[in-house]
């Protein structure tokens, strides 16, 4: 019988100890405001705290002040109902994606009504999105939710950080996949999404409160924020606002393990040390179990 080296016994005994480790990276885009509502952007890696399900985690991936390229998928409700407001609101987005976009950054449009078209790629070529946005005519009815999921399944494997900006009056009529499917396609793509609801006249009667609600939901749950200008007019500032929330905003990740028995679905709470400075962050995400 022959004998096998040290060597070579220490290292076979080695690679049956092996386990294998089910990880996935998460990515949490955060915003943090003092009390008086103005927006931190000096805070450090040490000032966080991420809990997934309760349980605090390691932060591995931090960046301050937005130094990760940029993507953006902007989302224009070109249905019938945005018809009187549609040249205000494509005005404003053109000169927020001028403002916003830099060489490392990428922007795309997404024109939707009773379907959803991608008009061209993601480029930082601002002229090249100017121009597609001219391209947008109102018509029929209105797919919001197809759009977030189809925009979604875009921006997942894009990198750096990953945004939806909704240009909407909130009122879905025609999609086929549900808030849910939306909301989880966001999710899944580590996607923030922030709407544009732009409110006809408050108190109209053609004014579609659930819509507004569920907007702010997405929004909400997904670490951004819904705004609600009155007018379509009033587009400006609120665009100006977000240029300056996506140039302030930090980058966390951590490495989600495998939890026999646990539930897809998990919550994240991010805090600062700091307990009077609100975080606007994601309220959680989806495991995704590639052993099974």
């Amino acid at each position: 019988m022959r004998k096998l080296p040290l060597l070579f016994l220490a290292i076979l005994l080695s690679a049956q100890d092996v386990i294998r480790v089910q990880v996935q990276l998460v990515t949490i885009l955060a915003t943090v405001k003092n009390p008086q509502g103005a927006l931190v952007g000096s805070l450090t890696k040490d000032d966080f705290k991420i809990l997934d399900d309760g349980r605090p985690q390691d932060i591995r991936i931090f960046d301050r002040q937005a130094g990760m390229p940029l993507t953006v998928a902007l989302l224009v409700d070109s249905s019938g109902s945005t018809a009187k407001d549609l040249r205000f609101e494509l005005d404003s987005a053109s000169r927020f994606l001028r403002a916003i976009i830099r060489p490392e950054d990428r922007a795309c449009i997404f024109s939707f009504n009773q379907s959803v078209v991608q008009i061209g790629d993601f480029t930082s070529d601002v002229n090249a999105l100017e121009r597609h946005l001219k391209d947008i005519r109102s018509e029929g009815g209105t797919s919001l939710y197809d759009a977030i999921f189809l925009a979604s399944e875009q921006l997942r494997t894009r990198p750096g950080r990953r945004v939806i900006v909704l240009v909407t009056d909130g009122d879905d009529t025609t999609s086929v996949v549900g808030y849910q499917q939306a909301l989880h396609g966001a999710q899944d793509a580590d996607a923030v999404i922030y709407g544009l609801i732009v409110v006809p006249i408050p108190g109209s009667a053609g004014r579609d409160i659930g819509g507004e609600h569920a907007m702010m939901s997405l929004s909400d749950d997904t670490g951004g924020r819904a705004f609600q200008p009155r007018p379509a007019t009033e587009l400006d500032p609120v665009f100006k606002d977000l240029a300056e929330e996506l140039r302030t905003q930090y980058v966390l990740g951590f490495y989600a393990q495998a939890i026999p028995g646990a539930k897809p679905y998990r919550r994240l709470e991010v805090k600062t040390a700091n307990p009077a400075f609100a975080v606007q962050a994601r309220k959680g995400y989806y495991f995704r179990d590639n052993f099974k």
